[in-house]
């Protein structure tokens, strides 16, 4: 059984190239309401939202992405996991708990962090839009931090670019639920690439329009290329969401403790 929204959802393609036309006001301030009513664990609405007006601002996150289509979006947010708010809010209040920023708490902000930009892609498209997520803001997230002025216990998740699709790319082919839908437990595949044989070959006939003339490699191929091509500044993440206040490490918690 399907309906609009579900074959919406179901047609989802990254689009990387936008008309230059900017979005309606109103369509924006209605993308965010969207954003504002996504679900939120225990309530606490640990996101924040930032959207990106200024073209150096725009041109800082392009760099950092290393992706100049970034700058050509008409639309650009970054939505961030935020535990700052709900801290000033407590210290107003005279609670200094240093849970404020404990794993559970950063693991909750990013649920909602997730949540809301995956709304907010569903409402724009649902008005014929195109959305880019946007996980390369993450090349180097302490300058990220730096040029969006992050205060203690926030850390940017996604960006998201949005506007008018000028293009057309085709659906990338998926791995079947069988790789991702279990009951009652995980089932371990006895020969994975054997089991994605024709995932892998049905992989080598899509092109990406990043590369019209190209097609992509094999999904198996892919996993190697990524994870033998690892970003040191990636892989230093953790460091820097330790250095945005967030206690990570279970020693720390026990310090806490006592």
């Amino acid at each position: 059984m399907k309906n609009a929204m579900i074959d919406i959802q179901l047609s989802h393609r990254t689009i990387r190239e936008f008309e230059p036309e900017q979005i309606h006001e109103e369509t924006i301030t209605t993308l965010m309401e969207v954003a504002r009513r996504t679900a939120t664990s225990n309530g606490m609405q640990s996101t924040s939202i930032i959207r990106i007006t200024d073209p150096i601002v725009k041109r800082q996150i392009a760099d950092i992405c290393k992706q100049e289509y970034v700058f050509r979006a008409p639309v650009l947010f970054v939505f961030v996991a935020d535990c700052y708010r709900n801290m000033r809010i407590a210290r107003d209040k005279g609670c200094l708990e240093e849970s404020a920023g404990d794993m559970d708490r950063f693991f909750q902000a990013v649920t909602d962090t997730c949540l809301a930009a995956q709304n907010v892609v569903n409402a724009a498209e649902s008005l014929g839009l195109g959305a880019l997520y946007l996980g390369s803001i993450l090349n180097d997230a302490q300058n990220l931090i730096k040029v969006l002025k992050l205060p203690e216990l926030t850390f940017p998740i996604v960006g998201l670019g949005l506007g008018t699709p000028n293009q057309n790319p085709a659906l990338k082919p998926r791995l079947g639920n069988k790789f991702k839908v279990f009951e009652n437990s995980y089932y371990c595949f006895d020969n994975y690439l054997e089991s994605i044989k024709d995932y892998d070959e049905e992989m080598q006939t899509y092109y990406d329009l990043r590369n019209v003339n190209q097609r992509v490699d094999s999904f198996s191929n892919q996993i190697i290329a990524k994870l033998t091509t690892a970003s040191p500044v990636r892989q230093d993440i953790l460091n820097v969401i330790r250095s945005q206040g967030f206690i990570l490490k279970l020693k720390e918690m026990q310090d806490i403790i006592g």
